[in-house]
């Protein structure tokens, strides 16, 4: 059964131009899809749909195949799904660290000791000890962009969404996320969705989805 699903979906800001015509797809764990199209497609409309940071006009989408419109957003934002922002929308002022242990206080995580549960989520993305307590702005480009992926893994969840996660990035930085995303969806259950430009990412996931004048295509 695919975790999330889309039925019959339209959306429009303001009851202007529509956005989103009658789309329609399923997505499944251990799986990464890719989500292509020119800009104003309608692609960062849709990963702001899947998490919950807008809401649906009409139609319907579904988590675990319930309606996320009728279970409570913050729940879902806070448990379902991991946002990894292009802005990275990290906090600055605070170390690697800090940062992944503020998003499991916001998520409401029961963890007796959670300073060691997020050096565990930064070590998987490759932020050793030294550089989790380094303050962000001390980190490379490529290292603040694998705290963001270690803040979403934070609470456990089992949906990632990733808006032009590798856009800032070199080729080798790159590669290294793509390979961390990758992971995540077949090695550890997660369904992985990406909005991206970037050919290297299209080449490495499972499923591509082009958005055409607001319809998949």
């Amino acid at each position: 059964m695919a975790i999330l699903e889309i039925k019959n979906l339209n959306f429009s800001y303001d009851n202007k131009k529509q956005v989103l015509k009658d789309i329609n797809i399923s997505f499944n764990r251990k799986k990464m899809y890719g989500i292509y199209g020119k800009s104003g497609a309608g692609k960062s409309t849709l990963l702001a749909l899947l998490a919950g940071l807008e809401k649906t006009k009409t139609g319907e989408i579904l988590y675990d195949n319930k309606d996320i419109d009728l279970i409570s957003r913050e729940k879902y934002r806070s448990s379902a799904v991991g946002i990894i922002f292009q802005s990275l929308n990290l906090l600055p002022q605070y170390t690697a660290l800090e940062n992944v242990i503020l998003s499991m206080n916001i998520s409401g995580v029961k963890e007796k000791n959670k300073t060691e549960k997020a050096l565990a989520f930064l070590n998987k993305v490759g932020i050793d000890e030294t550089k989790a307590n380094r303050r962000v702005l001390q980190l490379s480009g490529g290292e603040q962009q694998r705290v963001s992926i270690a803040r979403a893994l934070s609470y456990d969840s089992k949906i990632i969404l990733a808006d032009e996660p590798t856009g800032n990035l070199d080729g080798e930085n790159e590669d290294e996320i793509i390979n961390i995303l990758k992971n995540l969806a077949h090695e550890e259950n997660k369904c992985v969705i990406v909005v991206s430009h970037s050919t290297n990412v299209k080449n490495n996931v499972d499923e591509v989805l082009y958005i055409e004048k607001g319809q998949i295509k």
